[in-house]
């Protein structure tokens, strides 16, 4: 029985295993989007996203745990300076896994895992939608002011100069 083990070993060593969730993840980080199994994948995903999160915390400490998991100065360096700075107000979730379907050679089941801020494809379709207001008689959130002036078009219209009350008057 398996009971706790939580880790995918993958058919490899631990040092081979370690090594290559190392590449990944700094492949992951330099490229936003790699190619690869689901299997992979999900190990992956549990030994980035803590890295991403000690990322938005820039002190020598955390570059130093991070550049001993990564090994490469580049992707610690990409993680700390860009990566950080866009995921600093999100509390988690930092990777999507969009799978792809079977290899042709062995069958198995591959997958992008990418970082969730880099898609723009997503992103985008996020940032366009407006936020919803509710309707209240309160001057102070109704931003009437605060928009620009509509120039309108006067169009003045003729009109018939009145007569003095002298002339209306009949005369008998």
């Amino acid at each position: 029985m398996r009971h706790g083990k939580k880790i995918n070993h993958l058919g490899r060593t631990s040092a081979h295993r370690h090594a290559m969730l190392s590449n990944m993840a700094s492949s992951l980080i330099l490229h936003k989007r790699i190619k690869t199994t689901v299997a992979k994948a999900k190990a992956l995903q549990k030994y980035v996203e803590p890295l991403i999160t000690k990322g938005k915390n820039d002190t020598t400490h955390s570059r130093r745990v991070v550049f001993s998991y990564l090994q490469n100065k580049e992707s610690v360096t990409e993680l700390f300076r860009n990566i950080s700075l866009k995921v600093a107000n999100r509390p988690g979730g930092y990777t999507r896994i969009l799978k792809l379907g079977h290899r042709l050679g062995d069958n198995a089941e591959m997958c992008y895992l990418e970082l969730v801020d880099y898609n723009e494809n997503y992103t985008t379709q996020v940032d366009t939608k407006t936020k919803k207001t509710r309707r209240r008689a309160s001057k102070a959130t109704t931003p009437v002011a605060e928009t620009a002036p509509v120039a309108e078009a006067k169009v003045e219209t003729p009109v018939a100069p009145e007569k003095p009350a002298e002339e209306t008057e009949t005369k008998e």
